[in-house]
């Protein structure tokens, strides 16, 4: 049964937005300069979900959750089938794995995440 697995957070300014979760939750983050993004520990490994911040791309761009599922693209059509829509189709994220965004039904976003270390 596919959980969540990982969420996104946008941010206009990333050092305001870091400190701001740092100092209130007590969350860790970790550059990763080449994608101008931070991992986000949220809690002791396997008792927490994990997450992402990243420079804000779209005006009123939400915080966006991420659903761990076996195949994206098998989600992908039933997401269709639903009445949901696929908004960027599966992506690669080399060594790690593929990701799509859609939208539900009520055109909220959400992501699919599926675990390939041999993503390219």
């Amino acid at each position: 049964m596919p959980t969540i697995c990982h969420f996104e957070i946008p941010g206009d300014d990333l050092a305001r937005a870091k400190k701001f979760y740092e100092q209130l939750f007590d969350w860790k983050f970790e550059l990763f300069a080449e994608w101008e993004y931070y991992g986000i520990t949220t809690g002791p490994v396997g008792k927490s979900v994990g997450g992402g911040m990243m420079k804000r791309m779209q005006p009123q761009q939400p915080i966006l959750v991420y659903f761990d599922v076996a195949e994206v693209e098998e989600y992908a059509t039933k997401i269709i089938k639903l009445g949901g829509q696929v908004v960027k189709e599966k992506t690669p994220v080399p060594g790690m794995g593929w990701f799509a965004i859609c939208l539900d039904s009520e055109n909220n976003p959400f992501g699919l995440w599926q675990i390939d270390s041999g993503a390219k």
